[in-house]
């Protein structure tokens, strides 16, 4: 199975050089490549092939003002060819949009193919690279023994450099998957508290990042007030763009672990089906969602359900979780946001909000698995076989007496099933 590695790499001040070379070689042939495609279809009314834009960089590099696309490795600009075929592709397909042109900004990629590198004593050699790039491996794998095929280097917006790896991992390599508890939880995404369980197990937390978030906005004024284009604007954005990182990191690690403790702990898990674009209309909570991380933390637990063959149940969006009392079932008329705690009048049961809406989270998910699992079972069930008479295809009533004709035995069909009959009533 592929698996992605993704390490910091430490460059010198040489092949740092070499490399932002590459990153803007490939966008030169992006560029360049995707204008002559509309110029194509401008004159052929056809975008060309992939054959053909590789044939186009072969001129390009004939060209006395492209010479410099021969001293970077030609791998990364075949690659890059390769995902713009397959951008057109996706947009030929309604997947994406059409592709845009690359803009000579502070963040960059060029992938490498099995031809351009090799990893030899834990260290990653790159094409026309003399030393190897020095990196931190820290994953349980050896990197030895992972069978990796290709290498896509990033510069991130505030200089630092990464390597991503794509590796096809063995049976013995994966991570055993988790054993089966037999246990259901539904779990409550909210802004305070990240995360709240059904069984009042210890709550998701979400990290503090308001001290993250206030750094990066001093360091973007601070940029915001420097002269576009100079060197200390550049600088400033450098640590603007530092200090994002690591809110982003902080919110990654913390969906990380989130999402293992929950496959880890549970065999089926229940949420709710939010509308995230319509949350974030509300001024007062779009900095709280945004920063929370809704979308990216659903499509990792279902990523990581569907590895460990655990079930992800998503409820539809408009069951009341938070007005229905979880133990009679009585439903609010209305219930404001600041009600963190109230009491059912049909039952008197003292309610948690967000703990009876993870309840209910819960009981909703394990019906509509009850109903899944309802459909599945009648469609794999063959239906019994229908009575046959005078090649018509009727279903008796009852079992037929012994030597009984079939004109008989449509006689007795109930007036739920009937034999087809012409215009004036008769076969």
């Amino acid at each position: 199975m592929l698996r992605g590695f993704r390490v910091r790499l430490y460059p010198t001040a040489t092949q740092e050089q070499f490399l932002s070379r590459t990153l803007g070689c490939v966008r030169v042939v992006w560029n360049q490549v995707l204008n002559w495609r509309k110029e194509q279809y401008a004159q052929h009314r056809t975008f060309g092939s992939y054959r053909d834009a590789s044939g186009h960089l072969t001129e390009l590099k004939r060209r006395p003002d492209f010479e410099f696309l021969r001293e970077v490795s030609s791998v990364p600009l075949q690659q890059a060819l390769r995902h713009q075929q397959r951008a057109f592709e996706n947009f030929f397909a309604k997947r994406a949009n059409f592709p845009r042109f690359k803009a000579r900004a502070n963040r960059g990629s060029a992938t490498f193919a099995k031809t351009a590198f090799r990893i030899r004593d834990g260290r990653l050699h790159l094409a026309k690279l003399a030393e190897p790039v020095r990196w931190v491996w820290s994953f349980d794998v050896p990197v030895e023994e992972l069978d990796v095929s290709s290498v896509t280097v990033t510069r991130e917006p505030d200089g630092s450099w990464w390597a991503s790896l794509c590796a096809e991992m063995t049976d013995s390599q994966e991570p055993e998957p988790p054993e089966p508890t037999g246990k259901a939880v539904g779990v409550d995404l909210g802004v305070h508290t990240f995360g709240t369980l059904s069984d009042e197990a210890e709550p998701l937390e979400a990290p503090d990042l308001r001290r993250k978030e206030a750094n990066r906005k001093r360091y973007q004024r601070r940029m915001a007030r420097k002269k576009p284009g100079s060197a200390n604007r550049n600088k400033e954005r450098k640590k603007a763009a530092r200090a994002y990182r690591k809110e982003r990191q902080a919110r990654e690690d913390m969906l990380q672990k989130t999402t293992t403790r929950l496959v880890r702990e549970y065999d089926t898990i229940c949420l709710e089906d939010l509308h995230i674009p319509g949350l974030l209309k509300n001024r007062r909570m779009r900095a709280l969602i945004q920063r929370l991380g809704w979308r990216r933390f659903r499509a990792l637990l279902k990523a990581k359900c569907a590895r460990a063959g655990k079930q992800l149940v998503i409820i539809d969006r408009w069951e009341p979780t938070s007005k229905q009392c979880s133990d009679c079932g009585f439903v609010l008329e209305q219930l404001r946001l600041d009600v963190r705690k109230w009491t059912c009048p049909g039952c008197g049961a003292r309610h948690d909000r967000d703990v009876n809406a993870a309840k209910n989270i819960l009981a909703a998910g394990l019906a509509v698995l009850a109903e899944q699992r309802a459909r599945a079972r009648a469609t794999a069930e063959p239906e019994p076989a229908a009575g046959k008479a005078c090649g018509a295809h009727v279903r008796p009533r009852g079992h037929s007496p012994p030597r009984q004709r079939a004109a008989k035995q449509e006689a007795d069909l109930s007036d739920e099933v009937r034999p087809f009959s012409g215009r004036n009533g008769r076969e």
